[in-house]
This record gives C-alpha cells, structure tokens and sequence, in this order.
C-alpha cells in the first residue's frame, strides 16, 4: 500500500475551501448607522432667572392702637372683602377709655352751663354798678376757660371713640391673606403687623439680578416668563422696577417683571421662570457637529427616505447649544449630528434618534 504525504489531506482542505468560495453568492454591502436628531426651533438667548408670582400691592395690616388680641377671624389664602373683620382685640380697656370721655364731656358741659349763667348774673350786677369791672372780667373769662374745656373734652370723646373702632382690624379693599403674622392671645403695640395681604389684580415675577447683569435686564426688549406647574404657558413681561441698591447678604438687586395679562391659572406663590433676550422665531437648533464647511459655504446632511442628502444652510448665530439655522432646512428634518463627513450624498443609512446618554457622549 503506497504511502500518503503527510501534507496531501492539508491541500485537499484548501482546495475545497477554494472551491466553496467560487461556488457561492457574494456578502451584502454593510449598511452604516448615524445618530440623527429632528431640527427644532432654537429658544431665546439671554440669561435665565428662577422668580415668584406675587403681587404688586402688598401690605401689612396692623391695629392702631395696642391691646390684646381676642380672636383672629380669617387664616393664610383667605379671599377677604373691603370693610370685613379681620381681628379684634379685648374691648375691655378701649371701652372704660371711651366711657372715661363721654363722662369728661358731659363735666364741662355742666361747667360751661355753670359759667355761662354765673356771667349772665354778673352782667346784669355790673349794669347796677353793685360789681366792679374786674370782677365781671373774671367771670368772663371763666366762661371763656369753660367753653375751651369743653372743646377740648369733645375732641377728646371723639378719639376715644374712634379708638373703641380701631378695636377691629380690616382691610379697606379685596385682597388675600398671604400670611398671619400674630395670633390670639397676643399682645401688640399700636403698628404692630398682624396680617400681610395682596391684592391680586395685578400680578408680577420677583426675582434677584447679580450686578454684572444689571445692563442686560434694562435693555431686554423680550421678557418670557413660564410656570414650573405649566410649562406650556408662555407669559410676556416687562421690566416695571429694579432695585438701586444691593441686598447686602447676597450682593444682588431685586426686580419685579410685571405680568401682561397673566391668565387666572397664574396665581401667588407659584414658581415661574424669567429668560430674557432677543426673539429667536423662525431660526431652528442643530448641534455644532452636525454643521459642515468644505470651502463653499456651511451645510448639514439630512436623511431622506433612507439616503444622505445635503443642503446649504445660512447660519444664524453659533451658540452654546447648538447653531441657530436661520434658512435652508425645515423643522422636523432629520439632521445627522454625528459622522456626516465620512458620508457621501446618496448613500443609504441606517437612523437611530440622539439620546441624552450620546450627547453626554
């Protein structure tokens, strides 16, 4: 039996290795994959600051005139009309007070009465010449000390009144109630606040401004103000005050950006925020990737119906975010922001959208 080279079964395998390679069907071009994001329309440049609905008036309700609190009648939210009671203090001492006027009053009354017939009498002595000048003198003067006690002693009266009156705190116009500042039981002095409340027609954003952008926020000619519980109301504003000094704790200046006709959702306390700026309508946002120049001007590829296409874009502005794309593609065109420029025009293409995690990538 002949022997067989120990490289023959070697050779066979190649051969028909070879063999199969021939016989069969060519693999599939690869189709390559691109991240691509929707061209949307660019927001507003400019600075952004996170601020309070409140309200334009707002005051702190005090007594005018010290005591002890007997009830609080209204709490925090209430809606309160104009001339409805609010507080009242122990009308003990308020009362004795008046009391104490009304008798002083009703005193000089009787003197001045006294007074009054005792010149009279005098008078008529002086006419007989059974009294001296002098002594008719005195009595007219009496009379006139009498009548002066007496004004004094209605004045008086009356304070004490009003003072009975200013037992019961009110508020002299619709407001809300944003806070209770003191309680019943309480003691307070005359001034001393006891209720703070707004009044809600009109309405605007507090909001604290460094000083190295005092200049942007008088210039804003466009103020948009959205709310965090309603994001899809966009709101316009104006600038309506803007502190000339400092807060000496965090060493910046509070503005209030008035409300144009805020809707009624819009309601005090709720957070909105404030970005200022130029109007970026018709412009769209790509990211600065995805904006490509070879010499003849900047452009983006897009992919349209599976396939790379180009088109030459007017770039607005470049920005922190992204370009602003001011003419030559449509919102909602799928942009490729990544490896466009290994790409030729025509070539199909697999998309998968843009996800946080690839632009943190």
């Amino acid at each position: 039996m002949p022997r067989i080279p120990p490289f023959l079964p070697l050779l066979l395998a190649i051969g028909a290795l070879l063999g199969g390679c021939r016989g069969g069907e060519a693999p599939p071009p690869t189709i390559p994959a691109v991240l691509v994001q929707p061209a949307a329309g660019a927001p507003a440049t400019g600075a952004i600051y996170t601020g309070e609905i409140r309200a334009r008036h707002e005051v702190d309700l005090a007594f005018r005139v010290g005591g002890k609190i007997a009830s609080r009648l209204v709490d925090a939210g209430a809606e309160i009309k104009a001339g409805q009671p609010l507080a009242r203090l122990d009308p003990a001492d308020l009362q004795l007070a008046a009391g104490s006027a009304r008798a002083q009053l009703t005193g000089a009354e009787s003197e001045l009465a006294t007074t009054r017939a005792e010149r009279e009498r005098y008078a008529g002595l002086l006419a007989k010449k059974f009294v001296s000048q002098a002594a008719f003198d005195a009595k007219d003067n009496a009379l006139n000390s009498a009548q002066a006690r007496l004004e004094q002693a209605r004045a008086q009266s009356q304070v004490s009144g009003n003072q009975a009156a200013y037992g019961t705190l009110s508020s002299e116009t619709p407001a809300i109630v944003t806070a209770v500042l003191a309680d019943a039981g309480q003691v307070v002095s005359a001034g001393q606040p006891v209720l703070r409340i707004a009044r809600p027609e009109e309405k605007e954003v507090a909001i604290a401004v460094p000083e190295s952008r005092l200049a942007e926020i008088r210039a804003a000619k466009n103020i948009q103000v959205a709310l965090w519980a309603a994001p899809a109301t966009a709101l316009r504003g104006e600038l309506r005050e803007l502190s000339p000094a400092a807060d000496p704790a965090t060493r910046t200046y509070a503005a209030r950006i008035r409300l144009i006709a805020p809707p009624p959702e819009v309601r005090l306390g709720m957070t909105a925020r404030v970005q200022l700026g130029g109007d970026a309508a018709g412009e769209l946002l790509v990211p600065l990737g995805a904006v490509l120049d070879i010499g003849s001007g900047p452009f983006v590829r897009i992919v349209k119906d599976g396939k790379v296409v180009s088109r030459p874009v007017s770039v607005a502005a470049f920005r922190e975010d992204g370009a602003a794309i001011s003419s030559g593609l449509q919102a909602g065109e799928a942009v490729i922001v990544s490896g466009a420029a290994k790409l030729v025009d025509g070539q199909a293409v697999q998309t998968r959208p843009l996800t946080p995690s690839d632009r943190q990538r």
